[in-house]
C-alpha cells in the first residue's frame, strides 16, 4: 500500500462517523454523501470538490490544479487535484468538500 493509499484510508476512518461511504468513482476510490462524490485518491493525488476559500486554497498550493480525468483539457471547475506532499493539508480538505457537498 503506498503512503496516498494508507492516507486515503486514514481519512477515510476519521470520517466514518458523518456516515460516508467509500466507494468508486471514475474507477478510482472516493469519498461519497449521501451517494455524492466529494473527494477521492486519483493515481497518488488526492482529488476534492470544493467551492470558494476552500477551492481558492487549495489551487493555490503548488502543483494543484483543475481535475481532469480525462486528462484531455476538460477539467472539472469544482474538483481540485492535490499532490501527496500537502498530505497533511488533505484531511481538511476533505472536511470542506464534504461540508461543501453536504450543503447541496
Amino acid at each position: 500500500m503506498t503512503k496516498s493509499e494508507t492516507q486515503f484510508q486514514k481519512i477515510a476512518e476519521a470520517l466514518t462517523s458523518k456516515k460516508i461511504e467509500v466507494s468508486k468513482m471514475f474507477g478510482m476510490p472516493c469519498y461519497k454523501i449521501k451517494g455524492k462524490a466529494f473527494a477521492g485518491l486519483f493515481e497518488e493525488d488526492m482529488v476534492f470538490k470544493l467551492t470558494g476559500k476552500d477551492h481558492e486554497i487549495a489551487l493555490s498550493l503548488k502543483g494543484s490544479k483543475l481535475f481532469d480525468p480525462s486528462r484531455m483539457g476538460r477539467a472539472m471547475k469544482e474538483w481540485v487535484q492535490v499532490q501527496p506532499k500537502y498530505m497533511k493539508q488533505w484531511e481538511g480538505l476533505a472536511g470542506a468538500a464534504l461540508k461543501y457537498v453536504s450543503a447541496k
